[in-house]
């Protein structure tokens, strides 16, 4: 009778993982044609799909439909409603454009980066056609954001001059951890992800441009976050101990700051209809619900953070003292 071998265990084990790899691998492989295959099946391009020069989507800045939303919080505040009808458009109008203008400076970092990550793509890497696809794409919405923001006649700036500098750090970071660099693309894109979501469903008329614009960046926006998302869940979990943890503890600082840049009061609005310091105080920095709406925007990726095993009882206290920390699902 042959002797069962005694490697024979642990030979199984060592088989089952790397048919699990291989099968982890193959799936997310099929992932990304996919979300390939869906930017050549269904794309915009903002000089051909949008009509700018029709009457209905011209900018008029005392539009009634410019008016913040009460979701917005300083829309509710008595200090706004008190404001005359064309002022509250005025000041809607800003907030709309200078997040356009934001969006687009940030979109500009991150193509940027997915340049420097497709440089060092081997030959036959899946990566790379969907990376130049989310270039392409990040493109066109930086040209649909910049021709709203002419179109308003406003001095929108955007990120205020010191951040803008900051920022130019950016695109290098795949040259150091591309596992981080997606990170900050879900720091950039969900916030903003999630507002538009709420906007378009909150029921009240909107402008037509201000609509089209963001419904076709929710759309191709759905893939570019898709894509990071299966990114993260398909290298974090292979990466050493001590880059994960490393990773779990500049996680929730680079959320914490990206959700704020991105649903922060533009200053240039505030000093520029003389905002009193006690309203951006009261809507902004002292209210629950402005607190909870940072908490919120950052929901999806703090849920994936746990998931790949970046939070731990040491990274969870950043995330409660960055005030994005809400208990997981599951």
């Amino acid at each position: 009778m042959t002797t069962p071998s005694r490697t024979s265990a642990p030979s199984s084990t060592a088989d089952r993982e790397r048919d699990e790899r291989v099968a982890g691998r193959s799936a997310y492989r099929a992932v990304i044609e996919r979300l390939s295959k869906a930017s050549v099946d269904k794309h915009w391009e903002p000089y051909r799909d949008i009509p700018w020069d029709d009457p209905e989507f011209h900018i008029d800045p005392a539009d009634p439909r410019w008016e913040l939303p009460e979701l917005d919080r300083l829309g509710g505040h008595p200090w706004y409603r008190s404001r005359s009808p064309e002022v509250r458009a005025r000041i809607g109008l800003w907030r709309v454009a200078t997040a356009m203008k934001i969006g687009l400076q940030f979109e500009n970092l991150l193509k940027r980066g997915l340049l420097n990550y497709a440089y060092r793509l081997p030959n036959g890497s899946p990566e790379f056609r969907y990376v130049y696809h989310e270039t392409i794409e990040e493109g066109h919405h930086g040209m649909m954001f910049q021709e709203f923001v002419n179109r308003t006649g406003m001095p929108i700036r955007g990120m205020p001059g010191p951040l803008s500098v900051i920022a130019q750090v950016a695109p290098w970071i795949p040259l150091i951890s591309t596992e981080l660099f997606f990170i900050f693309v879900l720091g950039g894109e969900d916030p903003i992800d999630h507002v538009q979501r709420r906007v378009l469903k909150e029921g009240r008329a909107h402008h037509p441009l201000e609509e089209t614009i963001m419904r076709i960046h929710v759309a191709e926006e759905a893939r570019h976050i898709s894509f990071a998302r299966h990114y993260l869940r398909n290298r974090v979990p292979r990466m050493p101990a001590y880059r994960r943890f490393l990773l779990g503890v500049a996680a929730p600082l680079i959320l914490g700051v990206m959700a704020r840049i991105m649903l922060a009061p533009p200053g240039a609005m505030i000093r520029r209809f003389k905002v009193p310091a006690h309203v951006v105080a009261e809507v902004y920095l002292r209210d629950p619900g402005a607190r909870r709406d940072i908490r919120d925007s950052v929901g999806k990726t703090r849920e994936l953070c746990a998931e790949i095993g970046l939070i731990n009882p040491a990274t969870r206290r950043i995330w409660q003292v960055m005030g994005i920390w809400e208990a997981v699902r599951g």
